[in-house]
């Protein structure tokens, strides 16, 4: 006889729903941003470094700042902060969405990663804290089914606002983020009043030197990406040297961020790398799949979010069926073939070509992927919280999210510097084979930062369609050379999972 669910009290379902509807204002805008890319391009007449910056500025201050958005929310109230990050957040989207310029949508898009990485910790945190062992499941359940409707949903609302203005894309954050501030009013106040305080200097020097190494990255792809003090080579080393100096620090910490004992445990260590090659794999291929179906197949901004439905369903339907087998088998098995699968779905990526209809180019490559993301997702949260002792449970999965975010960061920006060199190599190629006039090549290899959007000087309607497919064909030969580069990185997290785990089920501690 099954014993009926003990109802929830008030302040419990205030704080449920606040807790959805902040984690849905993050994952919505992470999945609408990107179908927005190619609109703002233009909008603004920017190159592929402003769009690399556009999500770089973001997920550089969630990598940076996670852990110790969480650390604020447990020494000085998880609804404080939580608050706090719903408001950041809401000012940034009202600035982005009412950027005059590139550089102040920009800055926005780091203050909404400020606010991301103060809300996004609290919304488990407050739920942990004021449900028992039971409810916690029907608690974490339903904020689960709600992240895999936004999911879901994302990419084909952020298509239809985008085709209304891309300004949308940020605004829409509004009003969901006063509905979050009102059930904010009805949920409890809770801190751990042990609580050590938050490593700030750790964070400032990781901050900075993954933003120095970014930029660097980024810079090195542009048309000055040459010598000098402030070139991409000094800025790059220095970057580097400061996250050695962030290493070094969290070594001597007393209350470190970044606990580097954890990394003595293979499995943490495993998991870690595993997070860093495939959330770096899919990172870049998200930012320039929309790029290609919009600027280069032809696709309207809703078409484009709704051709990633079918991997968002496969997630939602999979991942809880593969979290009970992988119960059972261990990860071993599932986290060295989800990686694979994932590999195949970016080399059939790299098979696709210019002008191949949906169902034969990109729905298979997506359904793949869909599917060894299902196999590796569920598993992999597992096996982080798995490889450490419960006490360091919430660190290890901060850790875990910080460096999922670090992959995308430090992917997009170094395959931004293979794709550009791959589109300036193959459209020069082109244009020079078709003998075309040296002002007009001069004039297009000189904007070939803008990818597919490099303006084709007026002529002739013939040589205006043959500029335009060279275009197209240079983008598309740069998009392969990526989903090759992706393939590889998943490969080798496959490799990683099978080097760390041993087979067979998990054992106890």
């Amino acid at each position: 006889m099954t014993t009926a669910p003990v109802p929830w009290t008030t302040p419990q379902r205030w704080t449920v729903a606040a807790a959805v509807l902040g984690s849905s204002l993050a994952f919505l805008d992470g999945s609408i941003v990107n179908v927005a890319l190619n609109a703002i391009q233009r909008y603004f007449g920017s190159g592929v470094a402003g769009s690399q910056w556009i999500v770089n500025g973001y997920m550089l201050m969630l990598a940076a700042l996670i852990l110790t958005g969480g650390a604020l929310g447990d020494r000085y109230g998880r609804r404080l902060v939580f608050g706090l990050g719903v408001a950041i957040f809401a000012v940034a989207s009202l600035g982005c969405g009412l950027a005059p310029t590139l550089n102040v949508l920009i800055a926005g898009r780091v203050l909404q990663g400020v606010g991301g990485a103060l809300l996004i910790p609290g919304s488990l945190a407050m739920i942990g804290v004021l449900f028992d062992d039971a409810g916690r499941g029907r608690a974490v359940g339903l904020w689960s089914a709600a992240t895999s409707a936004t999911s879901l949903l994302g990419p084909v609302l952020g298509g239809l606002l985008v085709q209304l203005s891309w300004r949308w894309a940020f605004l829409i954050n509004l009003p969901l983020a006063v509905l979050v501030l009102l059930c904010l009013r009805q949920v409890p106040e809770t801190r751990s009043p042990g609580a050590q305080p938050p490593d700030l200097f750790g964070s400032l020097l990781a901050a900075v030197g993954l933003g120095l190494l970014t930029f660097a990255l980024i810079q090195a792809g542009g048309p000055a990406g040459a010598g000098g003090l402030g070139g991409p080579l000094p800025l790059g080393l220095l970057g580097a040297a400061l996250l050695l100096g962030f290493v070094l620090w969290e070594a001597r910490e007393q209350h470190p961020m970044l606990p580097l004992t954890l990394f003595r445990r293979p499995a943490f260590s495993g998991t870690t790398v595993l997070t860093l090659l495939l959330y770096g794999a899919l990172g870049a291929l998200t930012f320039f799949l929309p790029l290609n179906l919009i600027g280069v197949q032809g696709y309207t901004p809703a078409q484009a979010g709704a051709a990633l439905v079918p991997l968002a369903l496969l997630l939602t339907v999979l991942s809880g069926p593969v979290g009970r087998w992988s119960a059972h088998t261990g990860p071993r098995l599932f986290l060295t073939a989800g990686p694979l699968t994932c590999a195949v779905a970016f080399a059939v990526f790299a098979r696709t070509s210019l002008g191949g209809s949906y169902w034969q180019s990109f729905f298979p490559a997506i359904v793949v992927l869909g599917l060894g993301l299902s196999l590796t997702v569920a598993p992999l949260v597992s096996a982080v919280l798995g490889s450490v002792e419960p006490e360091y449970s919430g660190t290890a999965s901060g850790v875990n999210n910080a460096v999922s975010r670090t992959g995308g960061l430090l992917a997009v920006a170094a395959l931004g510097l293979v794709m550009l060199g791959s589109f300036r190599s193959d459209l020069s190629r082109q244009l020079h084979s078709q003998q075309q006039p040296p002002a007009v090549t001069q004039s297009m290899l000189a904007q070939a930062d803008r990818l597919a959007q490099v303006p084709i000087p007026a002529g002739p309607a013939a040589r205006t369609a043959q500029l335009r497919g060279s275009v197209q064909r240079a983008f598309v030969a740069g998009f392969q050379r990526v989903s090759w580069w992706c393939a590889a990185l998943s490969l080798l997290a496959a490799v990683t999972a099978l080097l760390s785990f041993r087979a067979g089920p998990a054992r106890d501690r």
